[in-house]
């Protein structure tokens, strides 16, 4: 387990998320599914202490009192299910109805005190939405704890479309997931918090319209917050599951916390357009045995990653905070602290015989990452090699002896621009021969790469330890060379000048 002492990681994040916060408070999430007005239907209520199978479930004196009496309901377009607080039902919610476009069914709690609770008592999900569509889930306290096993999935919000054809409209909204302890498996039938899955090969299956925000997810194996799909065969990954690519539009994670995570924190396979946004993960790769990073994705095509914040990865075997993995064309990591993670800050590891091009990581802060195990790094380039990675205006310092700053074992494809790079002490190094560096600053690096003819090798005058911003008189400032189309302003809410300062601070000074 990591052990990093609470002060530290406080320390660490008091100028840096401050930022983050007023960064992001700039950037309006759009419209998601769950925010238009809807058709309202008739209510049911369920006292998993109290009611009865019997009753007619239409007011709170006349609830129900089981997860399966409730999951048998025949509903209609708009319908909701209210779970009273502060109970308990054990078992599984599996409705077998589905809303319509404007009408969608929902869950929900009534009465007062804790969040319903649904504890699933070992079983596949606590809350299992198959082959269903437009649903809407609120305010719920979400369990799975059983035996200890290395063989059973187990989740605590599966939603899973098998043979479906698009299914429509899914929204997680306020939604407390713990103690899940399935066995460490991934893909494609997954064990995790709150897991969207397409399974099946005979019809082209996807989801549309995926929400999950304001949630929490805590203390599950083997995933925090994930997408999966056995539709993924593209030119991009032609050895994908599949027959053909059918990717989830539309989807939308954000505000949500995350923690103590067994394997990823929060995973987007094959996706199209997808927005990750303003989370926050803490502690991953707890448990697994096989390599995991904080936010990633996976056969995804313009995903944009913002305001997020991840730290704790445990671990060595990746572990990194983000991720450009293969099969990822267009996405954009931006406005992101990382810190405190010992797996390294970024990987590029683009899937033998995939397609990985025109990805690019701009504004970032990694502060006191670290990874000593060859041939990783705070960033670190391995495996196939990527196309047109741009790597430009970020910030990294490590406190960590030993941690090459950038390490690549063999690919190129990467080019590193307007970057601070400062090492944990004066002769940490850059291990890498392939990839193209320009314009950027080097601190306590034992060696800069010969090619970057642009190099500033100086102290970049930081404001503090764990405050990353630029005092004024830093060699760091107007020093950068302009890139086209990099964004209008930085990861603390500066506009961006031309020339543009090296590093992701683009203000004129502290």
């Amino acid at each position: 387990m990591l052990n990093i002492p609470v002060s530290r990681l406080r320390r660490a994040a008091v100028a840096v998320p401050a930022a983050v916060a007023a960064v992001a408070a700039l950037a309006a999430p759009p419209a998601v599914a769950g925010d238009q007005a809807h058709t309202k239907g008739s209510t049911y209520y369920v006292d998993c202490g109290a009611g009865s199978d019997a009753a007619t479930g239409t007011s709170p004196g006349t609830a129900w009192r089981t997860l399966e009496k409730a999951g048998a309901a025949v509903l209609g377009p708009g319908d909701r299910i209210l779970f009273r607080r502060g109970t308990t039902c054990t078992g599984t919610f599996a409705p077998t109805a589905s809303g319509t476009a404007g009408a969608p069914l929902s869950v929900g709690a009534y009465g007062s005190g804790a969040a319903p609770h649904i504890e699933g008592a070992g079983a596949r999900a606590a809350i299992l939405l198959d082959n269903v569509q437009y649903w809407e889930l609120r305010n719920l306290e979400v369990s799975n704890t059983g035996p200890a096993t290395t063989t059973d999935r187990r989740a605590g919000v599966l939603v899973r479309l098998h043979d479906f054809g698009t299914g429509h409209h899914y929204l997680i909204d306020g939604v407390d997931v713990h103690d899940v302890n399935g066995a460490d498996f991934k893909d494609p039938d997954p064990s995790g918090g709150i897991l969207f899955a397409v399974q099946g090969s005979a019809e082209p299956t996807r989801f549309a319209q995926v929400t999950v925000r304001h949630s929490t997810v805590t203390h599950t194996d083997r995933t925090g917050i994930g997408t999966s799909s056995t539709w993924g065969r593209r030119p991009e990954h032609p050895k994908g599951p599949g027959t053909s690519f059918a990717p989830i539009t539309g989807l939308s994670v954000h505000h949500n916390t995350v923690r103590d995570i067994g394997g990823d924190g929060i995973v987007v396979q094959n996706a199209v357009g997808a927005r990750v946004e303003n989370n926050r993960v803490d502690g991953f790769n707890m448990r697994s045995a096989g390599y995991n990073a904080g936010i990633w994705a996976w056969n995804s095509d313009r995903v944009t990653y913002q305001f997020n914040e991840v730290s704790g990865g445990h671990g060595t075997r990746d572990s990194m905070a983000y991720d450009i993995d293969g099969g990822n064309n267009g996405n954009v990591y931006q406005y992101n602290y990382s810190h405190d993670n010992e797996g390294g800050f970024l990987l590029v590891c683009n899937g033998e015989g995939m397609t990985s091009d025109r990805n690019t990581v701009r504004y970032n802060v990694s502060l006191n990452d670290r990874n000593t195990s060859a041939p990783y790094g705070v960033i670190s380039v391995v495996c196939a090699a990527a196309t047109h990675t741009l790597v430009h205006n970020n910030t990294l310092a490590t406190s960590a002896p030993g941690t090459a700053v950038v390490s690549s074992n063999g690919p190129g494809g990467v080019v590193f621009r307007n970057n601070v790079f400062a090492g944990a002490e004066a002769n940490s190094p850059i291990t890498d021969a392939h990839n193209t560096y320009d314009h950027n600053l080097y601190a306590r690096i034992s060696r800069p790469p010969a090619g970057d003819s642009a190099a500033v090798v100086a102290d970049p005058r930081f404001v503090g330890p764990n405050d990353l911003q630029l005092r004024a008189g830093s060699p760091a400032l107007g020093a950068g060379v302009r890139v086209p189309e990099s964004g209008d302003r930085d990861f603390y809410g500066n506009p961006v000048p031309d020339p543009p300062n090296i590093g992701a601070y683009q203000g004129r000074g502290k």
